[in-house]
């Protein structure tokens, strides 16, 4: 961890802060006038990261938050990789192996030992630590499908359809189950699909990946036609992580919220008739697929989060299409086909 002066602004420990939303995340919170702490073990590099290198209220702590040892409570503090303790009031965690591919490609053992067990522990040393709230980044995965048709809610029934939702409800239920009775206050935060850019875009989800695809073959091939998504944009996300780290407690603690738009409920044939509008030339071919996998088909309920903290996202799918494309035209983002932008082939390499 590099040296600083000492800061008075709220200390946020961000876990994964490299990676799609962290390094998003991390802007957002510096903007805000948050001193912001990154722990990322760099598998996908750290270039998302560099803009903000110098900043005075950034930190970053290059490690693997499996290692038990990595971050301990010491006192009324952090104690990460070995430098000083330190007292934060929130903590994001975002480390996780993403996506039922990626969980795939390492197996059941590793999936489970990032995605729950590091999870609880970095919670446990958070929690001894006094930190007072702990955003866990979960995902609306978890709802595998819907039985009657309806929008599922934060209260509809769980049947999870891979690994990785497996591991999100484990560490859900342990973190739900603890709010009760310990210092640090879980919020639990479901997230639809994303899009959108940020310093580490993905091009391994819907959106991204249809527009990378019609720009670059100009042919999309659409397996489950018609299924149903929800789809949330990058920075929307940030906005919502930035409210639980503000919310009375009282309204978020032990909570769970879908985070999301109703109006970001899409089938598969709504966005790929929006890439075609903003892709010229995009043919489509669509084919049949059956996996042991992540097969949604659901659409969901965001009125608790609309409710409770007043949160509404401003970016839609629309803008996304067009933000994505016009970052491929103007070379934003380049050698986007290489693996290092897709989680699970980046992993399995």
């Amino acid at each position: 961890m590099q040296p600083s002066e000492p800061s008075l602004a709220p200390k946020i420990l961000i876990t994964g802060g490299a990676g799609y939303i962290g390094s998003l995340l991390t802007g957002v919170l510096l903007e805000q006038g948050y001193d912001v702490t990154v722990v990322d073990d760099l598998l996908f590099g750290g270039e998302s990261l560099l803009a903000y290198w110098h900043h005075p209220r950034f930190h970053f702590v290059k490690g693997d938050v499996a290692d038990v040892g990595l971050i301990k409570a010491e006192g009324s503090g952090l104690r990460i990789d070995g430098a000083e303790p330190q007292s934060f009031s929130g903590l994001v965690h975002l480390a996780a192996i993403v996506g039922f591919p990626a969980c795939q490609a390492v197996g059941s053992q590793v999936a489970w030992r990032y995605n729950f067990e590091a999870a609880k522990q970095v919670f446990i040393e958070a929690d001894a630590a006094g930190v007072e709230r702990f955003v866990f980044s979960s995902t609306y995965s978890n709802y595998g499908r819907s039985d009657d048709g309806q929008p599922v809610t934060e209260e509809s029934p769980l049947y999870p359809q891979s690994l990785y939702a497996e591991t999100k409800i484990a560490t859900e239920q342990f973190l739900i189950e603890q709010a009760s009775t310990v210092r640090c206050a879980p919020i639990v935060y479901r997230f639809a699909t994303l899009f959108g850019v940020s310093p580490r875009t993905r091009f391994d989800l819907i959106v991204n990946q249809f527009v990378l695809e019609a720009m670059t073959k100009r042919r999309l091939v659409i397996y489950q036609r018609g299924y149903a998504r929800s789809f949330v944009h990058v920075r929307d996300i940030c906005t919502a992580i930035q409210m639980a780290l503000e919310a009375p407690l009282d309204k978020v603690r032990g909570q769970v919220f879908n985070v999301g738009s109703d109006e970001g409920n899409y089938t598969k044939d709504e966005i790929v008739s929006l890439v075609q509008q903003y892709v010229e030339g995009t043919t489509i071919e669509h084919k049949d697929l059956t996996f042991g996998g992540d097969m949604r088909d659901i659409r969901v309920s965001f009125g608790k989060i609309q409710r409770v903290l007043g949160y509404k996202p401003r970016f839609d799918v629309e803008y996304g299409v067009r933000e994505v494309r016009d970052a491929l035209v103007n070379g934003l983002i380049r050698d986007a086909l290489d693996s290092r932008y897709r989680n699970a082939q980046f992993i399995v390499q």
